[in-house]
């Protein structure tokens, strides 16, 4: 449960850098498959792509709006990037330009992309709450933040987020900052779920030694996650998703494959054992690799 009132799907659809003339079929088919979550976000320049294949799904699955659970971010502005940041008013002025991409009157989860401009998160965050008591988001949260972030908005007296969505996989567990969120009932949703594979996306600009590292593990016929996968005869991306909802958080698994879409929904069959999430649970490495441009947790 994000609040007492929205509860948000244990697995969902990620778009990143899916365009927005493929959005929609992917979205289309993972619908079919049983998602009933789907994330995007204003920088991910494919809204009117994912709010297509929305409907697509809807008329093809006989479904109704509020069968749908849809994320959508904020993109904040980077100072350092020369990017405008947005202000109070201009959040609630991209969500409602979200919302007409999307074709929805609302969504159901509105998240800040990045805690970018110290000197303009808690305007942005009482942009959110307006767009919230206006009924253009039932659930809103952050993205990327950190602990200090978060107390940022706790130490002006504003309501806490309902959800943190951060990278999140074995060698990423961040347990200082999920502690936090679970102290004050904040949902950590797990991004970039799959980065142990030695498939995983790469991007110019992310730590070589580190993607190299990762796919010279991830091709080793004895690795940890290849052994799980065999024990429960399921894949290796089945059980790195698995392990995130058994942790409780929420995943958003990308593909524009509709068989791995469907191998990718297909984790509520098995579970892993105690000598699996005690091997997982000494696989921590830190800080995770997602953001090529950038950790925006840091510095910022």
């Amino acid at each position: 449960m994000l609040t007492p009132d929205v509860e948000i799907p244990l697995l969902g659809l990620g778009t990143y850098l899916i365009g927005d003339d493929q959005v929609a079929d992917v979205v289309s088919d993972a619908i079919a498959a049983g998602y009933r979550q789907v994330d995007t976000a204003e920088g991910y320049g494919n809204e009117r792509g994912v709010g297509e294949g929305l409907r697509q799904a809807m008329a093809a699955q006989n479904l109704t709006r509020s069968d749908l659970f849809i994320t959508t971010k904020l993109w904040p502005g980077n100072p350092a990037w020369g990017d405008q940041p947005k202000d109070r008013r201009s959040t609630v002025a991209s969500l409602d330009a979200s919302l007409e991409r999307l074709g929805v009157d609302h969504v159901d989860l509105y998240l800040i992309h990045a805690p970018y401009g110290a000197e303009n998160r808690i305007a942005q965050w009482q942009g959110l709450l307006d767009a919230r008591e206006q009924g253009k988001t039932r659930a809103i949260g952050v993205s990327n933040f950190s602990v200090r972030h978060l107390e940022e908005l706790r130490t002006a007296g504003l309501p806490a987020p309902a959800a943190d969505q951060v990278e999140l996989h074995p060698w990423s567990q961040k347990p200082e900052l999920v502690r936090y969120l679970t102290d004050f009932g904040i949902t950590p949703i797990a991004y970039s779920s799959l980065v142990p594979l030695s498939t995983w996306r790469t991007a110019p600009g992310q730590d070589s030694a580190k993607t190299d590292s990762m796919r010279a593990e991830g091709e080793q016929s004895d690795s940890p996650f290849r052994a799980m996968a065999r024990k429960h005869g399921v894949s290796e991306a089945q059980v790195l998703l698995r392990w995130a909802v058994q942790q409780g958080y929420p995943v958003i698994p990308k593909s524009t494959d509709p068989a791995r879409i469907r191998a990718n929904a297909d984790i509520f069959g098995f579970t892993l054992d105690a000598d699996d999430l005690a091997a997982i649970s000494s696989m921590d490495r830190g800080d995770g690799i997602a953001w090529a441009a950038g950790d925006p947790t840091k510095g910022a």
